[in-house]
């Protein structure tokens, strides 16, 4: 690969497969290093376990590596996969957008982590949940279930915060970690109701627009539908593309607080350095101050449990595999359902992201092995050593 000026744009095709080139300086240096992430991709791929994927990995202010290797759809006709293919985040929501949302309302002291969430929603307190805070909610310790009913055929908004605000306990608040998206539903209703904007006008407003996300947000139009990878056929049939793959946040009209981003590769890595930044006390755009977003990323789960949550992001629960063996144990991130992950370590100025609509067609295969190889793999590329 020829060394190319730093702001030039280049696609390369390797394959048949587009490798999408940006800061190519810092990917020209880094050549061959990232050569078992590129292998453990392509084997991935080969071996149908995904249509395609996206590989970015950041460090010291840089991409460091890209990949795109694979097809962005198979059905109805194949399509290759580029790097502005724009993915369904799925879990990714939670952290990134309304997770974050709701420190900025902390922020503005109009929130406290504290708080029962009863205060706000009177009527979430049946059924023993009028002691569940805001922070239990944040870390998945609030004893919900992992989710409102789904077997029988309702539809609406208003019926799915029915359903989240009358739920049942399946464990005492605090005792137990559960992840559950009924916790980050609740949440979402909190932004809407502090912000006093719907979810996703507040996160457009507040977070991707001062983030410089132009190509990510709930809801995509119509028209952007060629750029989005497809998921999986839905119960009538349908391949949904440009529709949110989670069925709860689908039958609540595509925007929740547990799932309904739609992103990319170029605003998830802006995503990430902006984060970084913040953290590294470096100059910023992130919708955060420096303390409170130590506050998502570090240990805020209740006293004594050991799977270890921040207000958003995952750091070291049986979900933690995307750290691989090698990024240290302040490192935290957190997948999304449709194959996405990101994993950021503010002890190596590191992060790993990985796009892949592993769902399509018809449902695919896991990818949690791949992300953990990637991410050992990567770290390794950058010296890093395992942590003791």
């Amino acid at each position: 690969m020829k060394q190319h000026s730093f702001v030039q744009r280049r696609r390369f095709l390797l394959g048949g497969a587009a490798l999408c080139v940006t800061q190519v300086a810092a990917c020209a240096r880094s050549e061959g290093r990232f050569d078992e992430v590129d292998g453990l991709v392509r084997n991935t791929i080969r071996k149908g376990e995904a249509p395609g994927a996206v590989v970015a990995i950041g460090h010291d202010q840089q991409i460091m590596h890209r990949f795109v290797y694979g097809k962005r759809a198979l059905v109805p006709a194949p399509e290759p996969l580029t790097w502005d293919t724009r993915f369904d985040m799925a879990s990714l929501t939670k952290p990134t957008m309304t997770a974050l949302a709701v420190m900025q309302l902390v922020e503005q002291q109009k929130l406290r982590v504290d708080d029962q969430v009863s205060q706000y929603f009177p009527e979430f307190a049946c059924n023993g949940k009028e002691d569940i805070s805001v922070r239990l909610l944040l870390t998945h310790y609030s004893g919900l279930p992992p989710d409102v009913p789904l077997t029988d055929p309702w539809t609406g908004k208003a019926e799915g915060v029915k359903r989240a605000m009358t739920s049942p306990l399946i464990n005492p608040p605090g005792a137990k970690f559960v992840y559950s998206d009924i916790n980050y539903i609740m949440l979402g209703l909190l932004v809407e109701k502090l912000g006093g904007l719907p979810l996703d006008q507040y996160a457009r407003i507040n977070i991707l627009e001062p983030l410089g996300m132009t190509e990510s947000g709930y809801l995509p139009a119509a028209s952007l539908r060629p750029l989005i990878a497809p998921t999986q056929y839905d119960e009538q049939g349908n391949m949904l593309r440009g529709v949110v793959h989670d069925p709860t946040a689908r039958r609540m009209g595509g925007v929740a607080g547990h799932a309904g981003l739609f992103s990319d590769a170029r605003d998830m890595t802006l995503y990430a350095q902006a984060l970084l930044d913040r953290l590294k006390g470096r100059p910023s755009r992130f919708p955060l101050r420096q303390d409170t977003l130590v506050l998502m990323t570090t240990p805020q789960q209740p006293a004594g449990k050991t799977e270890l949550r921040g207000f958003g992001w995952d750091i070291d629960t049986h979900y933690s595999s995307p750290r691989g063996n090698v990024f240290s144990r302040r490192s935290f991130g957190h997948t999304g359902f449709t194959g996405t992950s990101l994993w950021i370590d503010p002890e190596s100025d590191s992060y790993v992201l990985i796009l892949t609509n592993r769902v399509h067609p018809s449902g695919g295969h896991s990818v949690v092995q791949l992300r953990h190889d990637i991410a050992t793999a990567a770290g390794k590329a950058l010296g890093l050593s395992a942590p003791v």
